[in-house]
């Protein structure tokens, strides 16, 4: 009998590959690329099984050229804003991400977003290394303090529960918007359950830690923007997509906020007009989970679950939890 087929479509840690090909016929995108929608629908034809990113669109087009053998689309990412559920359940394929494993390294990052932009290590970085530094001044790089402010954290799920957590380090004040007030957590970390306007008037650093929704959709726009203190950081390690990010290149060019740390972008890869070019924002390539044991561990829940629900059992963790009924 013919192995079942698994399609990879990006290069992944190998362990993850070597396990997937102890049970499965897999193929994995030569390049070191997202595939174009073309290479995407051709690549899928006829797999059991497809490994995706969030840069893959997985919707009803995708899901017919594999064919009604697909049983399992496994996102290796926390995120599926790329998963038209919908349509992926009136195919009865099983989707499903990998939760939990990534909190504590995109939180950590979050941190390192948030200290990088108030001491202005990478504008002073890239100071020294264009030979500029002539030794030490009082008044070069002034940046802002950390300790004994206030922290507003928008989204107090799992990764913002942990980035909160961190904050104790610096004796912060911590205010946050959620769904709903959490009382164990407030109890805890002396927090303080506030609304969206006082989250923007009161917060010296405003960490975004929400899911993309079309109702958190440009959470952060210009009007947002204007709320915020004129010394405030904005941190995204979340959604680009919650950020407007043009509005934002106009605030910082401007000043209405002091400066920004972002981990993601509204229209990845591409960067808003002129935001590059800004000295008050760091910007690193979409890395909050970049750790070896973090990225082993997303690879651990995708081929548990591509083995279980090529086996005819239940997913670890399903996204769509209708079709398994």
């Amino acid at each position: 009998m013919a192995k079942q087929s698994v399609y990879v479509t990006r290069m992944i840690p190998e362990q993850t590959i070597d396990t997937l090909r102890e049970h499965f016929d897999v193929n994995v995108n030569p390049e070191d690329r997202a595939h174009t929608r073309e290479e995407l629908l051709k690549a899928v034809r006829g797999r059991d099984a497809v490994v995706s990113l969030l840069t893959d669109k997985i919707d009803g087009e995708v899901l017919d050229a594999a064919g009604p053998q697909c049983r399992i689309v496994a996102n290796y990412a926390v995120g599926f804003n790329n998963f038209d559920l919908d349509a992926a359940s009136a195919r009865g394929v099983i989707m499903t991400n990998t939760p939990g494993v990534l909190d504590d390294a995109t939180a950590t990052h979050a941190w390192a977003l948030l200290l990088a932009t108030a001491r202005r290590v990478s504008e002073s970085e890239r100071y020294v290394r264009a030979g500029k530094w002539e030794g030490w001044a009082p008044m070069a790089f002034i940046g802002q303090d950390v300790d004994n402010k206030t922290l507003g954290i928008a989204g107090l799920g799992r990764i913002g529960s942990k980035f909160a957590r961190k904050a104790a380090a610096f004796d912060m004040n911590i205010i946050y918007t959620d769904a709903k007030p959490n009382e164990a957590f407030e109890r805890q970390y002396n927090a303080r359950f506030v609304d969206k306007a006082t989250l923007l008037r009161e917060s010296d650093y405003l960490s975004l830690h929400l899911p993309l929704l079309p109702e958190t959709h440009h959470y952060i726009g210009a009007a947002e923007l204007a709320a915020m203190k004129p010394t405030a950081v904005l941190i995204n390690a979340a959604r680009g997509p919650l950020v407007d990010e043009k509005a934002l290149v106009v605030a910082l060019k401007d000043k209405v906020i002091w400066g920004a740390g972002l981990d993601v972008f509204e229209h990845e890869p591409a960067l808003a007009p002129g935001l590059a070019g800004l000295d008050n924002v760091v910007i690193v390539p979409h890395i909050a989970s970049a750790t070896t044991q973090t990225r082993l561990a997303m690879g651990k829940i995708v081929t548990d679950n591509v083995i279980r629900v090529l086996k005819s059992e239940s997913p670890l963790n399903c996204i769509n939890p209708q079709v398994l009924r």
